[in-house]
């Protein structure tokens, strides 16, 4: 599968924009600030309907306009797909598929695979655990329709669990309801567990060959689940933690509250390795990834660099591109040294000034 073009219309810094793509290596260069991050996102928007940056709808959307318009034209199988996505400020997004409108999100994926690969993603080791649930989430949703919709679902229940028992502090009464909102947490709490988990044991088989070579056969690496509930039971959990739920206003405990464990030669990179082992442990995830990715969608994934380059030293610069050879590749830096230096072999070359984007070769 790979991107044929991409067209945007009141997207971000740009008014119109036209783009058609390369099936290999497209390079997309320019000075800070003037708009090569926005078309990754916008093409990453047009196969999962999210911001990578995890940004609202409105805020992709030119100030002084009220919609804004992605086209992107996929080749998958020999076979063309059409994407319409319509933004709007004050309403949800439209959504079609060779001009035929979808009603859920969901019915997109499956059609486009992105793997996107930020500087943000480097420092996913030494931030909070957050960042790192949502890497589980973004790759799990885009491979698995049902992972999707449970978390969809987790989610609103969550929501809905938390604003009820701010309300209890009121009405004593709404107490038994939470009965409820917890058989319906600990369903779909359970399945995410088991898919995430499911999900790290994947990674487990790949990434440590993978970090082998990064590190010169020097460093293992393996990943861990860590549960807010160790091993007992979701529904357990709740029960034996509703108090404290109650007392503090929020779900203590669930998929929403766990985390990755990234652990090097037994140690806990998280707590004691350098900042060159928690940049290394990243990329070889990441690069884990697009592996998974090929294995299960029996295709290759369209990758998204953004300005990753210049954050590695050379060994890791040189591993990455030698990865890559064989997937499409959007990438965007503000030199092309690297590329000619690795004698990196680059079919289009974009040259982005001002919401402006021309082609050089």
């Amino acid at each position: 599968m790979f991107v044929k073009s991409l067209k945007l219309k009141n997207y971000r810094n740009y008014e119109l924009l036209n783009l058609t793509f390369d099936s290999s290596t497209n390079i997309l260069y320019g000075d800070n600030a003037q708009g090569k991050t926005n078309v990754l996102e916008a093409l990453f928007v047009s196969g999962t309907t999210k911001s990578h940056r995890g940004t609202k709808d409105r805020d992709l959307i030119q100030f002084e306009h009220d919609e804004s318009h992605i086209e992107t034209i996929v080749e998958k199988n020999g076979i063309d797909f059409q994407i319409d996505m319509h933004l709007k400020k004050n309403g949800p997004k439209g959504i079609a598929i060779n001009k035929i409108p979808i009603r859920r999100a969901g019915e997109l994926f499956g059609i486009i695979h992105f793997v996107f690969f930020s500087p943000e993603d480097l420092n996913v080791i030494k931030e909070g655990p957050s960042g790192r649930r949502r890497v589980m989430d973004l790759e799990l949703s885009q491979l698995d329709k049902i992972y999707l919709n449970n978390l969809f679902n987790y989610n609103r229940v969550v929501n809905q669990r938390n604003s009820l028992l701010k309300e209890v502090g009121y009405k004593e009464g709404l107490l038994d309801t939470l009965d409820v909102w917890d058989m319906q947490l600990a369903d779909y709490g359970e399945k995410i567990i088991e898919s995430r988990k499911d999900f790290i044991k994947k990674i487990n088989e790949i990434i440590s060959e993978v970090h082998l070579r990064l590190t010169g056969g020097k460093e293992n690496i393996s990943l861990g689940y860590e549960s807010s509930i160790g091993n007992m039971p979701l529904s357990e959990a709740l029960k034996k933690y509703r108090e404290r739920d109650v007392r503090f206003k929020s779900t203590s405990v669930g998929p929403h509250r766990d985390d990755l464990c990234f652990k090097s030669n037994g140690l806990d990179i998280r707590k004691f390795g350098s900042q060159g082992q928690q940049r290394t442990a990243a990329l070889s995830l990441k690069l884990s990834e697009i592996e998974i990715v090929k294995q299960v969608i029996r295709d290759t994934p369209v990758l998204l660099l953004d300005d990753v380059l210049s954050e590695l030293d050379k060994h890791r610069q040189n591993y990455l591109l030698d990865s890559i050879h064989d997937i499409q590749t959007v990438i965007t830096c503000t030199g092309l040294d690297e590329f000619v230096n690795h004698r990196f072999s680059v079919n289009k070359i974009f040259h982005v000034k001002n919401g402006t984007v021309a082609k050089e070769n």
